[in-house]
């Protein structure tokens, strides 16, 4: 899925897959978050928000189910972390 800038303060970019109904925003904290079983319409008007960040929060956080990308902050400080104390599985 490729992702378009968004330029506001809290949200980096985000993309839609239509054919998955997924709607996936990067955080600019580096954080990835994947919604699922977004409408069509809903992902449109999220894209053009004067204020998508705003959207989001009304609109998506708490409506859909989401998840957290693989490859996001998290990912890259558990690698840090593994580098460092060595790896525990």
């Amino acid at each position: 899925m490729q992702r378009r800038p968004l330029h506001t303060d809290r949200l980096k970019s985000a993309g839609y897959d239509a054919r998955e109904r997924r709607l996936e925003i990067e955080f600019s904290n580096g954080d990835v978050r994947l919604y699922k079983a977004v409408p069509d319409e809903v992902a449109r008007r999220f894209f053009a928000s004067p204020n998508p960040a705003a959207y989001w929060e009304d609109r998506i956080a708490e409506e859909y189910v989401v998840e957290r990308a693989a490859g996001g902050r998290d990912a890259d400080a558990r690698a840090k972390l593994d580098d460092l104390f060595g790896r525990k599985d």
